[in-house]
């Protein structure tokens, strides 16, 4: 790929954006989007639908079960409207933090979002 990447320094967010409740466990407030995600984990790459997203966290459904603990990458569509800049492909590497097993095919898997690289556009 062609560009520079842009990195985000989380500790260079806005003030409102690194505000926290007392009562909540979660370093940003999510938000609900469903966009597709690819999973790369211990050298596979699995599909995966996002359920909410913030600057710090994901919460995402995988085909793919995995433990916490576990060290992910990410590529999304960042949406715009994120505190992040105009939105676009993204590069994130994350930790899993919590499993949950579903009756479905699907596992629910939260991770914090541990660094986020803007991709370049290729034209």
């Amino acid at each position: 790929m062609r560009g520079s990447t842009f990195c985000v320094i989380w500790s260079t967010l806005p003030q409102h954006m690194s505000d926290k409740a007392a009562s909540d466990r979660r370093a940003r407030h999510r938000l609900p989007v469903r966009v597709p995600v690819k999973v790369r984990h211990q050298g596979d790459e699995h599909s995966g639908l996002t359920r909410d997203l913030s600057s710090t966290g994901v919460f995402l459904y995988s085909e793919t079960g995995m433990k916490p603990g576990s060290k992910l990458e990410l590529v999304i569509m960042l949406p715009p409207g994120m505190g992040m800049g105009p939105g676009g492909w993204t590069m994130c590497e994350a930790s899993v933090v919590r499993v949950e097993q579903s009756n479905g095919k699907n596992v629910g898997i939260a991770a914090t979002l541990d660094r986020i690289a803007l991709l370049p556009e290729i034209s």
